[in-house]
């Protein structure tokens, strides 16, 4: 309904004509229901290529395909716990990892904790971030996608977050890593959140790791989080040059929005060059090796010193990806992978 009210209310559309031949034409070409055309905006003047944008049936092709996912890969991208022990055990760059809970039992440092009520876990975090000296405690949840469940513990906001947030911590399964140092350069896009980099891979059946697409997300309204699904958005980027490509694009759920400078920091988004994409290209290549799921959606942050491995999903957010870059179909690597699954 709020993905209607948008399509209602925005004045940039095509015709009525139009509409309903696009929509019966992407019906019948697709053979589903055209679900898709109002969520990806396909009804605005500026889109001529509909066609071209992934339909819901062929995202759960490649997304249910078993040619493309394997469950013993799947699983460890879907664990946040394994998922940092296997790169930490490789050496490749990742937030550190400072410890996990199973509900109430706690595991930092290899010293085990049983933390009985909120006071107990108050006290545990703020000793914790005294005595380490830490600018902050990033908790994420061993299995939630999109930013939902994730904090950012500082000892401004501890108290605060344990008061809302303790039942859900105490009633959960979380990894807590050490906060990533931004470069500053993206932080003047951005500064509250860790602004990544989704690089989506495909492996082909020699082995080799092709990059089919690459878009950057940035939070938005105060948060700490960069996904779309928690108010985010996302800008393509030029894959041979390392550049923002084009305007900012907002989930439709909240709002649906396209921006050319961030709306809280006014700064311009098209043109501006990564810092270490070629590093962050090469620690694709890297990490896929090391788990050779055949598609992938990584998330990259771009550090002071360089690129940082953020987490890997099986399950990529095909519908951003396929906004981002104005219709994924375009590319003749996609046609290949929808053959293969």
């Amino acid at each position: 309904m709020s993905r209607l009210n948008i399509f209602l209310k925005d004045k940039n559309k095509k015709s009525p004509f139009r509409l309903l031949y696009e929509l019966a034409h992407f019906s019948w070409v697709k053979k589903e229901l055209p679900q898709v055309y109002i969520g990806k905006r396909l009804y605005r003047r500026e889109v001529k290529n509909y066609l071209n944008y992934l339909s819901t049936n062929e995202i759960d092709k490649i997304t249910n395909s078993k040619k493309l996912h394997k469950p013993i890969y799947s699983g460890i991208l879907r664990n946040k716990l394994f998922f940092a022990y296997h790169l930490e055990h490789l050496d490749l760059p990742t937030p550190k990892l400072l410890g996990h809970n199973f509900k109430k039992f706690f595991v930092f440092n290899s010293n085990k904790v049983t933390v009985h009520n909120n006071q107990d876990l108050f006290s545990f975090f703020k000793n914790y971030l005294e005595e380490h000296n830490l600018q902050g405690i990033f908790v994420k949840p061993l299995d939630d996608n999109g930013g939902k469940g994730c904090h950012l513990l500082t000892l401004k906001t501890l108290s605060h977050i344990i008061e809302k947030k303790a039942s859900t911590l105490l009633g959960g399964d979380f990894i807590y890593q050490e906060v990533v140092i931004q470069h500053e350069a993206i932080n003047k896009i951005y500064p509250h959140s860790i602004n990544t980099i989704r690089f989506t891979t495909f492996m082909d059946t020699t082995g080799k790791t092709q990059i089919l697409s690459a878009m950057m997300r940035f939070g938005n309204n105060g948060s700490v989080v960069d996904n779309s699904s928690s108010g985010g958005f996302y800008v393509s980027i030029d894959l041979n040059k390392g550049i923002l490509k084009g305007q900012g694009n907002q989930a439709m759920k909240h709002g649906g929005n396209t921006f050319e400078k961030h709306p809280e920091t006014g700064f311009k988004l098209d043109g501006f060059k990564i810092p270490y994409y070629e590093q962050a290209c090469k620690l694709i290549q890297q990490v896929n090796q090391s788990i050779p799921e055949r598609i992938v959606g990584w998330d990259i942050a771009i550090a002071t010193d360089g690129p940082v491995l953020i987490e890997g999903n099986d399950n990529n957010s095909w519908f951003g990806v396929d906004i981002a870059h104005g219709g994924l179909l375009e590319n003749p690597l996609m046609t290949k992978i929808l053959k293969e699954a």
